[in-house]
């Protein structure tokens, strides 16, 4: 989050600097910048619609490092149990089979949803990639919306340089 806060902030002082300068070179660098973010912002999209199935397995192939859960360290077992509960699952990938001895987190009451004797049935990853989904509205909402104002300072970046260049040539004839 650091290296993404620095590169923005740089973006930004050479749109300002470019601006404020009346400088063709860093209003032109900060424009091939900001087309650079938003053509992978694009693929990014483009990539997570197209190959859904291929996240997933990215996502489980990940969470598989993780087992056998019972030989993690303890700082990794117990968020995985404070995960287990706030999810209401048992296991990373293959559900309570991935414990040596199922913990605490996974004992549920036979009334809830997922609980075959006594235990979530339901592996974490499924709930993981569940709560993926069920929020895909509102990260396709903010990339949305960050591919429009990266738009729009491209427009005005663009708008700049053009206005720059007309008033050279002016001053120059």
């Amino acid at each position: 989050m650091i290296a993404i806060g620095v590169i923005i902030m740089l973006l930004g002082f050479l749109g300002c600097c470019g601006a404020i300068r009346e400088n063709r070179c860093l209003l032109l660098i900060f424009f091939v910048s900001l087309l650079v973010i938003f053509v992978l912002l694009l693929a990014l999209g483009i990539l997570g619609a197209v190959e859904e199935k291929k996240v997933k397995d990215w996502v489980k192939d990940r969470l598989t490092k993780f087992t056998p859960l019972s030989s993690q360290g303890v700082e990794v077992s117990n968020d995985l149990e404070k995960l287990q509960a706030e999810l209401k699952c048992c296991g990373l990938v293959n559900g309570p089979s991935d414990w040596d001895k199922v913990p605490d987190s996974c004992r549920c009451n036979a009334t809830e949803p997922n609980c075959t004797s006594s235990v979530y049935s339901t592996p974490c990853s499924t709930q993981i990639i569940n709560l993926m989904e069920k929020h895909m509205k509102v990260v396709l909402g903010i990339a949305f919306s960050i591919a429009i104002l990266l738009i729009f300072g491209m427009v005005l970046s663009m708008i700049l340089y053009c206005q720059i260049s007309r008033k050279d040539t002016a001053s120059t004839a």
